[in-house]
């Protein structure tokens, strides 16, 4: 599992642990029953504190993404992703606004971006889902 923590970010850290484990969890690389890291172990590996683990760790367990079992830790939450369309495209939407920012920067219009991205959606995709 890959978390990158930023401290220099305006973003709380415990934030930036929620977010990235949405973004795992949403995209399918952490999987219903998946083991979590113990509390401790994973803020030893973020050199952060472990009250910040377990606030992210419980945030999550109160939107359904996570599940805690005695004496076995937390786990991806077995009723699969609850993550709903509107907490999925935020996330997108995140990432978009990113891209947008540096797309200004390099000065590509619109159109530019907009055919960029089904340049690479297209290159992205099977050949049978495209049919």
């Amino acid at each position: 599992m890959r978390i990158h923590i930023n401290p220099n970010d305006a973003i709380p850290i415990y934030k930036q642990v929620i977010k990235q484990l949405r973004y795992l969890i949403a995209s399918g690389q952490m999987r219903p029953g998946d083991e979590m890291p113990p509390i401790r172990k994973l803020a030893q590996e973020l050199l952060i504190n472990p009250n910040t683990v377990a606030r992210a760790y419980r945030d999550l367990e109160q939107e359904g993404l996570l599940q805690s079992r005695q004496g076995s830790g937390t786990v991806v939450a077995d009723s699969g992703s609850p993550l709903s369309l509107e907490v999925r495209r935020e996330i997108l939407s995140e990432r978009i606004d990113a891209l947008l920012a540096e797309a200004r920067q390099l000065k590509f219009t619109s159109e530019e971006i907009h055919v960029l991205i089904d340049e690479r959606f297209a290159a992205l995709t099977p050949q049978a889902t495209r049919e």
